[in-house]
């Protein structure tokens, strides 16, 4: 790109990217991305009380689709799955801009920070087109569109080695959230007042990086599963991963915990939209 051309769009992304409106409904992204959190995390513990109490399991999809789902089912839910839906949008497009202006003195670094960047923003633009399609009357099972693709990935020529790639691929940025966690880098994106607020958010922060990080692992190998035994139906999203947790030894306390972590995440997200660098 010529040089005036490269200044002229770098200085339209970082006007936009400053907008006071976008920013404002990038932090209404972070805040819903939150209770999305929190309402999955609570379909978990839903699921590990009704397997510790003898039930037959259940309590709704543990994943984004579940979430919308009772969002939908409750008094206004329309009206918040619409909010939900523009702040994602906004949060995914505001990420975007911020992977085209990333500026590193190293070219491989430079291009990390980028893809990883801008692997965010397409994270928040799925979800926000799950939304969109649950605001405008419809719905969307995710575990099903997971299994779809894998379906189709696996039908496909080489469709095996990419599976199993999209498996590592999510593994990875599983180990990332765990790594955030653990090391609390997360710091480094939400910065509140010193104190007591401050410790509550890196308690919230430890806790819900590294189980978010946990059940994106868990996503992981399931994909790598599905690859292994020819079955998309192992490929099943959050929702599977949730439900491969509470299948393993201790598993109703695995999800308890599990599930703890991510509405400690969901929580974080709403003290990113108080207190994040935007």
């Amino acid at each position: 790109m010529p040089e005036n051309a490269r200044a002229a769009a770098d200085q339209a992304a970082g006007t936009a990217k400053n907008s006071t409106t976008l920013r404002t409904l990038a932090r209404t992204g972070h805040a819903v991305n939150g209770l999305l959190h929190v309402l999955i995390g609570g379909i978990a513990i839903s699921i590990a009380l009704s397997g510790a109490s003898g039930g037959s399991g259940g309590g709704g999809d543990a994943d984004q689709s579940g979430a919308l789902k009772t969002l939908a089912g409750s008094p206004g839910g329309i009206v918040i799955i619409w909010v939900v839906a523009v702040g994602l949008f906004a949060l995914g497009l505001w990420t975007a801009i911020s992977a085209f202006l990333v500026r590193e003195s190293d070219t491989r670094k430079r291009w990390s920070k980028r893809i990883s960047t801008a692997g965010r923003a397409i994270a928040y633009f799925a979800v926000g087109s799950t939304a969109l399609t649950f605001a405008l009357g419809g719905s969307q099972d995710s575990s099903q569109s997971s299994q779809g693709l894998t379906a189709t990935l696996l039908s496909s020529p080489g469709g095996v080695f990419v599976v199993i790639v999209v498996g590592l691929v999510v593994i990875g940025i599983g180990g990332f959230f765990v790594f955030k966690g653990v090391t609390q880098k997360f710091l480094e994106d939400v910065h509140p007042p010193a104190g007591t607020t401050k410790r509550a958010v890196v308690v919230l922060g430890v806790i819900g990086w590294i189980a978010k990080g946990v059940a994106l692992i868990t996503v992981g190998i399931l994909f790598i599963v599905a690859a292994a035994t020819q079955d998309p139906e192992k490929a099943s999203g959050m929702d599977g991963a949730i439900s491969a947790l509470a299948a393993l030894p201790f598993g109703v306390v695995i999800l308890l915990v599990v599930g703890v972590g991510l509405i400690a995440y969901g929580l974080f997200c709403g003290a990113r939209a108080r207190w994040g660098s935007l």
